[in-house]
């Protein structure tokens, strides 16, 4: 059964924060990481009759959104890390519990990790898929999931304590 407008829009309104903050993460880029949750969510709309109720309604939006960056980062730039003079402003409902965590050294920290560690770990923290979600998104076993997530948040804690380079 196909999701109805009212729906889809209740879908938006839910959980575009999220998807706003994981594609960010991702690629680095206020203007880009709109462009592709637009994108994602367009093609949310043209595959809604697909949408399976049940299924975690966020999973299915990553999933979503997640093909859209993997197509962003095959193209021939190399992702971008914020500058000073950027700011980012994403309109939450309520108190968004990521707000302050957003900064220079968490992005240029993220974009060290290799791929396939970031994305991982951006799915369960930022995207706030479960584990299980995680791993039938990215079609691997929850073991892996797990040790992803693991090594991700041990190398980002060794990167941002690192001693600054004088």
């Amino acid at each position: 059964m196909a999701l109805s407008l009212a729906e889809f829009n209740r879908l938006v309104d839910e959980h575009g924060p999220a998807l706003y903050r994981m594609a960010y993460r991702m690629v680095g880029d206020r203007h880009e990481a709109e462009d592709l949750v637009q994108d994602a969510y367009r093609s949310a709309w043209s595959s809604r009759r697909l949408f399976e109720h049940g299924r975690g309604e966020r999973a299915w939006l990553a999933s979503i959104l997640r093909r859209r960056v993997v197509d962003h980062w095959r193209k021939p730039h190399p992702p971008a890390v914020l500058s000073g003079d950027q700011n980012l402003d994403v309109g939450v409902v309520g108190e968004d519990p990521l707000r302050n965590e957003i900064s220079d050294e968490m992005q240029q920290a993220l974009a060290r990790l290799p791929e396939e560690l970031r994305e991982t770990l951006l799915l369960v923290v930022v995207g706030e898929l479960t584990h299980q979600e995680a791993a039938d998104l990215l079609q691997i076993p929850l073991g892996t999931v797990l040790s992803r997530v693991s090594r991700a948040r041990k190398r980002l804690r060794e990167y941002l304590l690192a001693p600054s380079p004088k």
